[in-house]
């Protein structure tokens, strides 16, 4: 049987030489001797691999990827409702809340000793020193205790919510 270069068969299929090459060494054609195809062989496997469709399409199931559709519109759209219903928070929301609670925690901490140090300069009793030092530190902590005082809720919100 006559035996054909890279050249010829890449015109017979209209491809490029390098897409002939690149099939050869997929093994979607054979080639008889280096660089030499049988015509008539080549053909029959190039049109086989064509039937089949490339191995990315022919792993793609229609009903898999359209169950994937679904479910991440269904759980784009829970989180869409939670998110209107105030039982989740954005990113950005959060860190703002917890930016501004720290910074303002942070000022009633460092405003303690100026605050105190006149009214304790006075005092000669520990257990007094402590329990003042101590009331002044649990009303810093209070406010961080205060969840939803920190993201704007109060009772009534809640209620109306549920």
């Amino acid at each position: 049987m006559k035996l054909y270069t890279t050249k010829t068969v890449a015109a017979w299929l209209d491809l490029t030489e390098s897409r002939v090459r690149q099939l050869r060494k997929d093994k979607i054609i054979t080639e008889r001797q280096p660089g030499l195809y049988e015509l008539k062989t080549v053909t029959h496997e190039y049109i086989n691999y064509l039937r089949k469709g490339s191995p990315t399409e022919a792993s793609v199931d229609y009903n898999t990827e359209r169950a994937k559709l679904v479910r991440a519109k269904r759980e784009s759209q829970e989180l869409e409702l939670r998110l209107r219903k105030n039982e989740l928070h954005e990113a950005e929301e959060i860190e703002k809340v917890m930016t501004d609670t720290l910074i303002k925690f942070k000022a009633r901490l460092m405003a303690i000793p100026a605050k105190q140090s006149p009214i304790l300069s006075k005092k000669k009793d520990q257990t007094e020193i402590f329990k003042l030092l101590k009331a002044a530190i649990d009303e810093a902590l209070e406010e961080l205790a205060d969840f939803q005082k920190l993201f704007g809720y109060t009772v009534e919100d809640e209620e109306k919510d549920s």
